[in-house]
């Protein structure tokens, strides 16, 4: 997933994959009218749940029960409880494991509302305040995607273990290359991208089959993202330093935020897109026209075709402006018919539950937690963080250029 397929290497297996499909829109660090309510779903400004974040049904995620393997409690904090409440969504509270120490964010009143919903006392007014603390070991970067690589590396250089939302970077190549530097330089620390189509229920079983080599190469890959805004979603907005609909949200190239749809062929090979050609349409909304948004980007939808690693195809999807269209799916054809068989999922601690996106977020969170103290590689590593992302960054450039054919970064650690 994100790590580049390459012969002879070995592909790293999830650990903890899970749920079913469903959709995330990224994080901010405050939204319009104050913090929502902890335990409430978040709404978008005409009151509707924001797709993904609709109740769950209660389901068991794995007859096995969960079994104890260490006494320690990594000390973590937590930065960021915007519009999506990130911070607290993936339960690092309820992990027997885990102390939140800390928590973070720009607006004091989301800082207070995140600091109760982690019981957590200690606060700072920004993450780059809260990692000089030393008595933090971990921390979660939920806050908004434009400073998801710099607190990221930030992180890193002050000896922090990293757990990022998605995308690992924002639109920038350059912050690619210095946030995988900031992973290899400091190699003792673990970095992970919360990648929720990662941990979907039909993504985690085309995994386990990969592996076994049920389903060969695959020679064909979809993957669509679908999440209509005929209005602006309300996010960080640095120069007024609040959070309005001219925020970082307003008018996003599709394509910088590819990591859902991407994992539908990199979370399940393991593998990378080496080459892009994608073809965007100009949109009828009037906050994705060039003219009015900041990033000059004139297109509510982007469609990438990818030459993959193994050197089959992929159709990657992401759209802002049809609004009949809502998921985040994906489907793949192998050389291979494997089983229509549905793979158990891991069991969770007691207390932590699958949580929203699919059933995504307690695997995520209790994977980086076992990362860190079983010291072993995340489900979402730097590399295949980047893969997923930087190939979304090089699909918007080709589709500024009419579908060029343009080569992808490739990212190994």
């Amino acid at each position: 997933m994100g790590d580049e397929a390459r012969p002879g290497g070995t592909r790293r297996e999830f650990l903890r994959l899970a749920g079913t499909a469903g959709v995330v829109w990224g994080m901010s660090r405050g939204s319009a009218g104050g913090a929502a309510e902890p335990d409430r779903p978040p709404v978008d400004a005409g009151g509707k749940v924001i797709p993904g974040f609709e109740p769950a049904k209660a389901e068991s995620s794995s007859a096995r029960p969960w079994q104890p393997f260490s006494d320690r409690k990594l000390r973590v904090g937590i930065a960021g409880y915007g519009l999506c409440q990130f911070g607290a969504a993936f339960g690092f509270q309820n992990h027997p494991n885990v102390e939140v120490v800390a928590v973070a964010d720009l607006i004091a009143a989301r800082c207070a509302a995140l600091a109760k919903a982690c019981r957590c006392e200690k606060t700072y007014p920004s993450c780059e305040e809260m990692i000089k603390d030393d008595r933090i070991e971990a921390v979660f970067v939920a806050t908004d995607a434009p400073s998801h690589a710099r607190l990221a590396i930030a992180a890193l250089e002050k000896g922090k273990h990293v757990a990022s939302a998605v995308p690992a970077v924002f639109g920038s190549l350059d912050d690619a290359d210095r946030l995988f530097e900031a992973v290899k330089k400091n190699r003792g620390l673990k970095y992970m991208m919360f990648e929720t189509s990662c941990f979907h229920a039909e993504l985690y079983t085309w995994r386990r089959q990969y592996l076994a080599g049920e389903l060969g190469k695959l020679i064909y890959a979809e993957g669509e993202y679908y999440h209509y805004f005929g209005s602006p979603l309300a996010g960080y907005n640095p120069t007024t330093k609040n959070v309005d609909t001219d925020g970082w949200r307003k008018g996003l190239p599709p394509q910088w935020y590819p990591t859902h749809s991407n994992a539908y062929y990199i979370g399940i090979t393991g593998g990378s897109f080496t080459e892009v050609s994608c073809m965007g349409m100009p949109s009828i909304v009037p906050h994705l026209q060039a003219e009015n948004n900041a990033y000059k980007n004139p297109f509510g939808s982007e469609i990438a075709l990818f030459r993959t690693s193994e050197g089959g195809m992929a159709r990657m999807a992401v759209c802002w402006d049809m609004p009949a269209a809502g998921g985040e799916q994906g489907r793949v054809y192998g050389q291979r018919q494997a089983k229509a068989a549905k793979i158990e999922r891991p069991p969770l601690p007691p207390g932590v539950d699958a949580g929203g996106h699919g059933g995504s977020h307690g695997y995520l969170m209790c994977d980086f937690v076992e990362a860190v103290l079983r010291d072993r590689q995340p489900a979402v590593d730097a590399a295949q963080a980047l893969n997923m992302t930087v190939a979304g960054i090089v699909a918007h450039q080709s589709a500024l250029k009419n579908g060029e054919l343009m080569k992808v970064p490739q990212y190994v650690l």
